[in-house]
């Protein structure tokens, strides 16, 4: 039997909730956000966490050039779920075989690896940096904080169960959800646990976070705001269903893919849902993250396709096939979205409309997110080994 907080369990047995009770919304909590919130995009040499920034946007600062041509390649000797980050001419991405690397990204040339230990496989976990850093957690529950500069272990915290969260670096502390239900603010330097929020259910998601207030869909079915500094929950919405995916924030609104083949905009300020869409012709579990920019969310969903929606309205924008699920989080770079699919290739469409502009096939599927950054686009597959594209 699968249990619903083990890694199959999140995958492949989520319950999709009734249109209806997706719709039901009331607020556990009533209070305001009076604090405007606003969106960032990475820094055009840098990448320096998931989803490029802690909004959880997708958006890169930079376009990587029109004519796209393979720059190198890294075996990394077992399955790449990870999503990489990118600062000072280095990328960082861990792997299943339970490594942590850092490598050139000019060359290719593998510059230290960190190895988590016996029991330590990297699944969706990615790095998150910081000045003298490099956060990743793993499947045995532990996040490690590793020396950016030469791959030593700093210091290692032990949660109670798996981590396929992503660490957000927030001012002093880092961010990191696991499977044993909590949330945990752990001091920077040295690990200590500053506070933890407990929630009814694996916190598989990386929390988003904006103007001291992080947001987090959670496998409980609850949307909530929390407030960064003591962890105490600002507010709490009924969703309707599961979320896997991780929320991006995109002024006063926040949005998520639900396993309830739904995708929402909640308006932050009213503490209600603006607008939801649900593809008339296929229901599928969202899995992916989405990514938000010049009035387009854009999210890909197990039904084999992305998906561009109006910010305004949610409406369909336009749907681009795949011939597989789409768990990789696309990317927006200039008027152009990079994202891949297990159907093991990585896409470029055009924002606008959705037509293809290129693709590039790899040995097997594509789950991790792209990266962007110093006019390069890194990615690694199921194939185990990472592409470097420029």
């Amino acid at each position: 039997m699968v249990s619903p907080g083990s890694p199959e369990g999140l995958r492949g047995n989520f319950r999709p909730a009734p249109s209806a009770a997706a719709q039901a919304f009331r607020p556990a909590l009533v209070i305001a956000l009076t604090i405007p919130i606003l969106t960032q995009a990475a820094a055009s040499d840098r990448w320096p966490q998931f989803r490029g920034n802690p909004q959880l946007t997708g958006v890169a600062a930079e376009a990587p050039p029109d004519a796209l041509t393979l720059k190198w390649t890294y075996e990394a000797g077992d399955s790449i779920e990870s999503s990489a980050a990118i600062a000072d001419g280095t990328v960082y991405v861990g792997s299943s075989k339970g490594e942590l690397l850092a490598i050139d990204l000019e060359t290719g040339k593998l510059k230290w690896k960190y190895s988590t230990g016996e029991g330590g496989f990297i699944a969706e976990s990615s790095p998150a940096l910081a000045a003298d850093a490099v956060f990743i957690g793993d499947l045995g529950g532990v996040l490690h904080a590793v020396n950016i500069r030469d791959g030593r272990k700093l210091w290692t915290f032990k949660a109670d169960d798996e981590i396929r969260s992503s660490p957000v670096v927030l001012n002093d502390l880092v961010l990191i959800g696991s499977y044993d239900t909590h949330l945990y603010a752990l001091e920077q330097k040295t690990g200590k646990l500053r506070w933890k929020l407990q929630t009814d259910g694996p916190v598989h998601a990386t929390p988003a976070v904006s103007n001291g207030v992080i947001y987090l869909g959670g496998c409980d079915e609850q949307f909530r705001a929390v407030s960064a500094a003591d962890g105490k929950t600002l507010f709490a919405l009924p969703i309707g269903s599961q979320m896997g995916a991780s929320t991006a924030i995109d002024g006063d609104r926040a949005y998520v893919g639900t396993y309830g083949a739904d995708v929402f905009a909640v308006d932050l300020r009213a503490r209600k849902v603006a607008w939801s869409f649900r593809d008339p012709d296929r229901e599928f579990p969202y899995y992916a993250s989405p990514a938000v920019a010049a009035g387009r969310v854009i999210i890909g969903g197990r039904d084999k396709a992305i998906h561009a929606l109006d910010t305004r309205n949610g409406k369909s924008a336009w749907k681009f096939m795949t011939r597989a699920r789409v768990d990789s989080s696309p990317v927006i770079a200039g008027a152009r979205v990079f994202v891949g699919s297990s159907d093991g290739k990585l896409y470029v469409l055009d924002a606008a409309t959705g037509q293809k502009r290129w693709e590039y096939e790899v040995g097997d599927a594509i789950t991790a997110s792209p990266a962007i950054a110093a006019g390069r686009i890194v990615v690694g597959a199921t194939d185990g080994r990472i592409y470097c594209f420029g």
